[in-house]
């Protein structure tokens, strides 16, 4: 075994599987990560309750009430926080090492998917049809980012690019 394969689930990992592969993980990283690190810590920390144009734009609506705007502002900067801990769960627990499971990773895909998920509904309560387009296509891509995790190592073998068509 040369310097530049590793031993994955009966096959071996060559330059270009764990390059693709570092990349890809690297990416779902800083992009998840940091886009609900922001927007939890903007929810949580850098100020009390909803700002003013989102307390205007549910004005009326059963969120007003049930659990109220402030309530709900706070609640999703939660989850956004919870995200990005599973995140940084993952990172510590070495998951992003070929050979591990990543089920930190995973469920902080499934929870953004979730989040997105409410985000959408509060759009559609207010009729803004486009935010609720482009929060579907956000819960969708983040879907299509957790199928792909489960495309590379340890789920599948280690050659998943080097082995693609044929004997390497």
């Amino acid at each position: 075994m040369s310097d530049g394969e590793v031993r994955e689930r009966g096959s071996r990992m060559r330059w270009e599987d764990g390059t693709v592969y570092g990349l890809i993980l690297a990416g779902i990283y800083f992009l998840v990560g940091v886009l609900f690190f922001y927007g939890g810590k903007e929810k949580i920390f850098d100020g009390i309750g909803a700002p003013p144009g989102i307390e205007k734009q549910f004005a009326g609506t059963f969120l007003d009430t049930i659990p109220g705007i402030d309530a709900a502002w706070t609640i999703l900067g939660i989850l956004e926080l919870a995200i990005f801990v599973l995140l940084i769960v993952s990172l510590v627990t070495l998951e992003f090492m070929p050979n591990r499971r990543k089920p930190f990773l995973l469920s902080g895909l499934a929870l953004s998917i979730f989040t997105f998920a409410i985000l959408a509904i509060g759009q559609n309560v207010t009729g803004e049809h486009e935010g609720v387009q482009g929060l579907f296509l956000y819960a969708g891509a983040t879907g299509v980012l957790a199928f792909l995790v489960l495309q590379m190592p340890p789920y599948k073998p280690g050659n998943w690019i080097s082995g693609r068509g044929g004997p390497s």
